[in-house]
């Protein structure tokens, strides 16, 4: 949702379409640029913080990061400078100066969701069964999708009617309820003991690298995750110019929409996939989704129309959730509670972590050869990757995984 309201704004701070393709394109790319840095080292730690706190207490800390981070870009809207500043770049290129101060707090938010997801994923195997992690993942999930879908289209509506400031309403308020969730939460979720002398916060980095190192099957999904992520940022960056006009659907309700439509996709698909006996072909099923993503990308390059991208914005969302689904429940069924959190935090690093650089890269490419070709090169890149994975990647091919103890076959390669 904070996205939604930061990338609609940036991108209708520049009066005009060629400014926002150009000079918008740009500071889309800052503002994923401004993230990246922190986000990595984030993440680079996240998991070795989950395998060695209780990962409620970290949750509570963390979240509190993030609603903290979301009241700071409130007062940022509010006040919101109306001077311009110049910057290199190219001839004429400037910043409205509130959206400089947008980059920490954004980089703040940002952080706060790298540190939390880890923690929070390592969780669910402890008060769930392992027979129904699947259908735990799909559920959870699912529900989120679902009320982040009516945040956003509340955003998107706020958008439209109202300041900039008022559309962080919604996110401010589920941050807020979180943290009282959390207040309540009396779980223990202190990790497992680890065999072995005690290890270095360093030394425990360095031990969940090597433990991905040695399982094949897991290396080749972090690989996956994070061109995959990396290639989707690139063009969900670039959404609301696609939008206002690439579609040519200016108000703020229409982005909104189209964010809201991805988003019940993926709860459809976080639903979906957990009733599909996924697990004997847990990684031809990832291959698949792969390359159907990419097919959704170029599609959404070749229709002009909001009606007939919908449709296809809902199976964009689809298939992230399906992956998502087999992707989660495949880690916690495979892995040890006292390193799961450094297996997670190793897809921050490789993918979650890299979405703001594929922001970055979006929004100078698409400045170059416009949101159709970014879409169309984002997209048929997916599709070849897929093909690459289902080549090459001979131990995901392989890998399937079991609802009762044991592990994973082709998780150790």
């Amino acid at each position: 949702m904070i996205s939604v309201v930061l990338f609609y704004s940036v991108t209708v701070a520049y009066p005009t379409v060629g400014l926002r393709t150009t000079f918008g394109a740009l500071a889309l790319a800052l503002l994923g640029l401004s993230s990246t840095v922190p986000t990595l080292v984030a993440a680079f730690f996240s998991g070795a913080l989950a395998d060695r706190n209780d990962r409620a207490h970290l949750m509570r800390v963390v979240n509190l990061v993030g609603l903290l981070g979301t009241a700071l870009l409130v007062g940022v809207l509010v006040l919101a400078p109306t001077a311009h500043v110049g910057l290199p770049g190219p001839s004429g290129f400037y910043l409205p100066e509130w959206v400089l101060f947008v980059y920490p707090a954004w980089a703040a938010v940002i952080v706060s969701s790298t540190l939390f997801r880890p923690a929070f994923n390592t969780s669910v195997p402890r008060v769930v069964p392992r027979s129904l992690l699947s259908r735990a993942n799909g559920l959870i999930y699912a529900a989120a999708g679902v009320v982040t879908a009516a945040g956003v289209l509340a955003c998107g509506i706020l958008l439209t009617v109202e300041p900039a400031a008022y559309a962080l309403a919604p996110p401010f308020a589920l941050l807020f309820i979180t943290q009282v969730a959390l207040a309540a939460f009396d779980v223990d979720l202190t990790p497992g003991i680890r065999p072995g002398p005690p290890r270095s916060f360093a030394q425990d980095v360095r031990a969940g690298f090597a433990y991905i190192a040695g399982r094949r099957a897991i290396l080749q999904i972090t690989i996956s995750g994070l061109v995959i992520n990396f290639l989707t940022a690139l063009a969900t960056v670039e959404l609301a110019l696609y939008v206002t006009t690439w579609l040519g659907a200016t108000q703020g309700f229409w982005y909104g929409a189209i964010v809201a439509t991805m988003t019940i996709g993926a709860s459809v698909g976080f639903l979906l996939i957990a009733r599909v006996a996924f697990e004997r072909r847990a990684g031809m099923t990832m291959i698949l989704l792969t390359a159907a993503l990419g097919v959704t990308l170029v599609a959404l390059a070749l229709v002009r129309s909001v009606w007939l991208a919908i449709p296809i914005a809902f199976l964009f969302g689809v298939i992230p959730g399906m992956f998502s689904t087999v992707f989660l429940s495949t880690i916690q069924s495979s892995v040890p509670d006292e390193v799961m959190g450094r297996v997670f935090s190793a897809d921050e690093v490789g993918s979650y972590a890299l979405v703001p650089v594929g922001q970055s890269v979006g929004g100078s490419l698409t400045y170059d050869i416009g949101v159709q070709g970014t879409y169309l090169a984002a997209g048929g890149t997916l599709v070849l990757f897929g093909v690459i994975m289902l080549v090459g990647f001979g131990a995901l091919r392989r890998l399937s995984i079991r609802t009762s103890p044991g592990p994973a076959r082709g998780s150790d390669g």
